[in-house]
C-alpha cells in the first residue's frame, strides 16, 4: 500500500509553514488526504474492523498514554548517570558516548 503524506507544520519553530502555504490548503489536505484517516477508511471498508470498535482502540491507546504521562509526571527525576543507560543493547555499546555537548562524555568499561 501506497500512502502519500503531507506536513500539517513547518520543519521548525522558525519555519511555522505558513508563509508558503495557506491553512485552506492544510485544513484541506487534513480532511481529503490524511494517510491515518485513509488507512482507517480501508480497513472498515475491507470489513476487518468497524468504525466503532476502531474509535475504542483510539480511546483506549489515547488512556494509555495519559496514564504514561501522569505516571512520568509523579516519578522521581532520574539521577543523571541513569541517561546513559540502556542506550544500547547489552553487548553492542560503543566505548564512548558523547552527552548533550562535546564535554559530556561517558565512558564504558
Amino acid at each position: 500500500m501506497e500512502l502519500v503524506t503531507y506536513r500539517y507544520g513547518g520543519h521548525s519553530m522558525s519555519d511555522p509553514g505558513t508563509t508558503y502555504r495557506s491553512r485552506d490548503e492544510v485544513q484541506h489536505m487534513r480532511t481529503t488526504n490524511d494517510p491515518i484517516t485513509g488507512l482507517k477508511d480501508r480497513i472498515v471498508a475491507a470489513g476487518f474492523s468497524t468504525e466503532d470498535h476502531l474509535k475504542e482502540l483510539d480511546k483506549k491507546a489515547k488512556a494509555e498514554v495519559e496514564e504514561a504521562i501522569e505516571w512520568a509526571k509523579n516519578s522521581p527525576e532520574p539521577k543523571l548517570d541513569d541517561l546513559w543507560n540502556h542506550v544500547y543493547v547489552k553487548g553492542t555499546e560503543v566505548p564512548t558516548l558523547r552527552g548533550r555537548d562535546p564535554s559530556e562524555i561517558k565512558t564504558f568499561n
